[in-house]
């Protein structure tokens, strides 16, 4: 957005601790995704909002991954973790990981048992969580909360030896079991994991929990603004607590609203069954909210670094319309996509009185919106073309300005023309429809005198190349699938994929790059799909010119 803005309150955070000489005024970030998964568009909002950061206030951004839960970690989500910062526009200082710290964490645990903050207990999950209480309950201590720091320390190294399985031990800090927050009742440190690590094979079997890598992770990097979402306020005072324990580096959190977008969810388990039970063709389905969803639909790194941009970053979470998201790629696009014209409904259109077999070749400015102008192309002109099926009305409305039987309408960039008669096949279908055209009409060189209101696209059949073209609406036919009754999945929109199989396009489109915008005249803003071959052409509608979508 060009206007100036107020500050955000973590930039006034970040101002204040600048002007106090806090980290020798020093700015550093981290963006710290786990392996999981792709990344969606509420990361995107996290990613330009911490390396947003570092730009303004002449910092860094460190990308962390927090790979300390192998068992649903893949190398194939760090790529694509990575593919996607850089295609936002941003690039980090280090490209580092928790598991780069494994012996760090582990030493920090054993001093925590020293200092007689921290026990091994064998209890079982369930046992655990009933021994927390409730938030209403204080918890109970349980026998092995009194175990001697020499048993405890043995005990963390042989869970380090391997010699107990899954579940059998973890690590527990040792806080207060009566506290209202349930996070501070002796959260888990370490569990036991025996599973091959994407980055450490299987060097590892104890694997440090959230709560703990996390903090001293950002301590480790020296880490001045720990930037999270509202659901880790509660983690906030044990992020603190085992920093001071440990007398590390006092990285500070900070916590903003996370993203929450209509007609959609955002709950990386259940883009993953959606993946997973084939309701969508992968991770980057254009339908899905993911980054690489978006940018294969066609949604371009400016428009969302401008959603992210206007949606601003508050403390208190609301849902954001997905039509300012569609908004922001129709303000990018009308300045930097090509103009095409492309027939997603034919019919034929006959020009009675045009010479057979001669061509005209017409041109075309190929963005009348581009500030320094983009250009024009050449598109070919003969006696039979492809028309849209709705611009042509058997019997014509009152007010309607495209062609019928006796009405006149401006081919786009070319002639005048008047339909003259249809031809019909046995179910009643118009498949020809004959028209005259008026030679003085010519664009740009009319003499003709005659105006008409209406002006209608076209290709010149005998030139024309097809294209499946795909017309992607909305996943979900709810604003909230989450948080309606049943499964989230049965509110999934039937039509959320229209496939055009045939569609007549400019032959000049058979020289499209994939991920390149272009607008098809009157129908929306597309782009060729990555899988398209010299064979068969494939463009996804990345959305329509106009917000057309009714509330159902």
């Amino acid at each position: 957005m060009s206007e100036e803005r107020s500050l955000n309150f973590i930039e006034e955070i970040v101002e204040a601790d600048i002007a106090a000489g806090k980290n020798d005024g020093r700015v550093l970030t981290r963006f710290p995704p786990e392996p999981n998964g792709y990344l969606h568009i509420g990361h995107a909002k996290s990613i330009c909002l911490n390396f947003g950061l570092a730009q303004k206030y002449n910092g860094k951004t460190n990308l962390r991954f927090d790979d300390t839960n192998p068992v649903k970690e893949d190398v194939e989500y760090v790529d694509s973790i990575k593919e996607d910062v850089k295609w936002l526009g941003f690039d980090w200082a280090e490209e580092l990981y928790a598991s780069d710290y494994f012996d760090q964490l582990y030493d920090m645990a054993t001093e925590m048992i020293r200092q007689g903050l921290a026990y091994v207990d064998d209890s079982t999950a369930e046992e655990i969580a009933i021994q927390k209480g409730t938030p209403t309950e204080p918890g109970v201590a349980n026998q092995y909360r009194s175990r001697s720091i020499e048993e405890n320390l043995q005990l963390f190294a042989d869970m380090k030896a391997g010699k107990y399985p899954d579940g059998a031990k973890v690590l527990r800090a040792k806080l207060d079991l009566a506290s209202t927050n349930m996070h501070l009742r002796d959260p888990l440190m370490y569990r036991i994991k025996h599973t091959h690590h994407h980055r450490t094979g299987d060097a590892w079997c104890i694997y440090p929990m959230y709560d703990f890598a996390h903090g001293q992770s950002d301590a480790i990097e020296h880490i001045t603004h720990s930037i999270c979402t509202v659901e880790f306020i509660p983690h906030r005072p044990l992020y603190d607590w085992f920093i001071e324990k440990l007398n590390l580096f006092p990285s500070k959190q900070y916590e903003f609203a996370r993203l929450n977008l209509n007609y959609t969810v955002m709950s990386k388990r259940k883009l993953l069954q959606l993946v997973e039970e084939g309701h969508v063709d992968g991770w980057d389905d254009p339908r899905m909210p993911t980054i690489s969803g978006l940018r294969r639909r066609g949604y371009t790194p400016a428009s969302i670094r401008e959603f992210c941009e206007r949606i601003g970053v508050a403390k208190r979470e609301n849902m954001i319309d997905v039509g300012l998201l569609e908004f922001c790629i129709r303000e990018d696009l009308n300045k930097t996509a090509w103009r095409r014209m492309a027939v997603l409904a034919p019919v034929k259109l006959i020009i009675d009185n045009y010479p057979e077999g001669q061509i005209d070749v017409f041109s075309g400015e190929n963005n009348p919106e581009a500030e320094d102008g983009d250009g024009s192309r050449e598109f070919p002109f003969s006696r039979e073309l492809w028309i849209e099926r709705d611009d042509f009305m058997e019997v014509p409305t009152k007010k309607y300005f495209r062609l019928g039987v006796g009405l006149m309408v401006r081919l786009k960039n070319a002639y005048i023309i008047k339909g003259e008669s249809i031809v019909k096949d046995a179910d009643g279908n118009i498949t020809e429809i004959h028209c005259s055209y008026i030679p003085e009409s010519k664009s740009g060189n009319d003499t003709s005198g005659i105006n008409v209101k209406g002006t209608i696209h076209w290709v010149s059949a005998e030139h024309a190349k097809t294209a499946e073209v795909r017309l992607y609406d909305r996943l979900f036919q709810v604003e909230d699938p989450s948080n309606e009754d049943g499964d989230f999945k049965d509110y999934i929109n039937p039509n959320s994929l229209h496939v055009l199989p045939t569609v007549y396009i400019e032959p000049d489109l058979a020289n499209a790059v994939a991920g390149t915008p272009v607008q098809f005249m009157r129908k929306g803003y597309f782009t060729l799909d990555k899988n398209s071959t010299a064979d068969k052409l494939v463009f996804n509608r990345t959305v329509t010119l106009k917000d057309g979508w009714v509330k159902k």
